[in-house]
């Protein structure tokens, strides 16, 4: 087995799901700025946008989000070809 290829900075880090605030916590080498305080024991945190307690896949719930109104606007947009 070769030595040192290896990453050095193999840690605990917070991963913190954005859009129900679920925070779990694995090991990583992301480089983070942030930190988060967990059980009174201070983390570097990954904010992540979904996560396996937010997809629908896993959930078995559609959750739709509606990001800056293009729903609304499809539908003004095409609002003059309904019969």
């Amino acid at each position: 087995m070769r030595k040192d290829i290896h990453p050095e900075n193999y840690r605990l880090v917070a991963f913190k799901d954005m859009s129900n605030e679920e925070v779990f916590l694995t090991k990583s080498t992301a480089n983070t700025k942030e930190t988060l305080e967990v059980d009174g024991v201070e983390y570097p945190l990954v904010k992540l946008e979904i996560s396996r307690t937010s997809h629908p896949f896993y959930t078995g719930k559609s959750k739709l989000i509606d990001t800056a109104g293009r729903i609304d606007k499809f539908k003004n947009k095409y609002a003059k070809f309904k019969k």
